[in-house]
């Protein structure tokens, strides 16, 4: 996916990706450095269009679009005159299509070989997939996806508000699969927002812990076959708060780990005594304890760790694979085999706008949960 606040991304990107290989390996260097100041502060990094990503995790998108009320088919009730339908990343009047026609968002399509993390903080997402699953989740829930051996699904953006306009702010997060794990079932796991723990660390803090602990709050399990659920894994996703004037110290992590802060809301904040401006990745020395002290207005962080797989990897748009053979295997199994087909009616599903937060999973199982207020979103 793509920030609808970024520059535009190559024409024929999917999920915001530009469909091209892409070698690299546990030791791949942060692109963009503008700096290296001495102390916890190793390197510091634009975060740009696409968040480049520390092994285990390949990538980052960040999209905050602001649209407009829903019509009765749940897309935007405006013109879409000026925009490139079908490939919309334009961000015109603050908001993109995507690769949506009616509705915002990414009709069907494939993926094999990782994860993806997909944290709603504002907003609804819509998902189908090719094993008969589906959901609709928003509001802090959060998608974990191992697409395995290979998976096509959907994930569009309802504007279930139809009477003012619908904010959607999401993370997508791009976590690799350790080479014994590229080819497992794929699955899906839901953490919703109630399950994820809230911690207060200091006065003005606050952190949602999406996978890792933290002072003694454990959040959800992860699917069984991610990294993130390896004993040696030392997974962290943090959604990270903190109030102008509120200082909190970042905890020492374990040795050998990568860790990566991205200051993507407010204006600037002293780390490890260095001011720096929002719109920065900030790796940090994992062994370390840092401190952050908001210096501006209300600030919010992205804090992301783990323990490096150190495979090769090779990218080809939605595949992440360890060697270019495999990628071609990908390539070859999607054209044949579909990865299990298509068992809907439309490229883009969208669930009615009465419908509440919920998962169908391709086992049958179904959750429910109740809608939060729509104000909130």
């Amino acid at each position: 996916m793509a920030s609808a606040r970024s520059s535009t991304p190559h024409p024929n990107s999917e999920m915001g990706i530009a469909s091209r290989s892409r070698r690299s390996t546990a030791h791949d260097d942060v692109k963009g450095a503008i700096g290296m100041p001495n102390g916890a502060i190793l390197e510091l990094v634009d975060l740009g269009f696409q968040w480049r990503g520390l092994d285990p995790f390949i990538m980052t998108m960040h999209h905050l679009d602001e649209y407009p009320a829903g019509n009765d088919v749940q897309g935007p009730a405006a013109s879409l005159e000026g925009r490139r339908i079908g490939s919309d990343f334009s961000g015109i009047d603050g908001w993109s299509m995507y690769h949506g026609d009616v509705v915002p968002g990414f009709p069907q399509h494939p993926h094999r070989g990782f994860e993806t993390v997909t944290v709603v903080r504002r907003g609804y997402v819509d998902h189908s997939d090719s094993l008969g699953a589906t959901a609709r989740y928003g509001g802090g829930d959060v998608q974990w996806l191992t697409t395995g051996a290979g998976i096509q699904h959907a994930e569009m953006f309802p504007l279930i508000r139809n009477g003012d306009g619908n904010v959607l702010e999401l993370f997508q997060i791009w976590l690799n699969l350790p080479p014994e794990s590229k080819m497992v079932a794929p699955h899906f796991r839901m953490l919703w927002s109630e399950t994820i723990p809230t911690v207060t660390p200091a006065p003005g803090v606050s952190i949602d812990v999406v996978t890792g602990s933290l002072d003694g709050h454990v959040a959800p399990a992860p699917p069984p076959d991610s990294w993130a659920s390896s004993d040696n894994g030392d997974m962290a996703i943090w959604m990270i708060r903190i109030e102008p004037g509120a200082v909190w110290d970042i905890p020492a992590g374990p040795v050998g780990v990568n860790r990566m802060v991205h200051f993507f809301e407010g204006t600037e904040a002293r780390v490890d005594g260095d001011l720096v401006p929002v719109g920065k990745g900030i790796r940090l020395r994992e062994d370390v304890t840092v401190s952050v002290v908001n210096t501006g207005v209300p600030a919010e962080f992205l804090l992301l760790q783990g323990r490096p797989i150190g495979a090769p990897v090779f990218q080809l748009g939605p595949f992440v694979m360890n060697t270019p053979a495999e990628l071609q295997e990908a390539l070859d199994g999607y054209r044949t085999t579909g990865f299990g087909g298509w068992p809907w009616s439309q490229r883009d599903p969208v669930h009615p706008r009465t419908e509440g937060r919920f998962a169908l999973h391709a086992d049958g199982q179904v959750e429910y949960r109740e809608m939060q207020e729509l104000a909130d979103s």
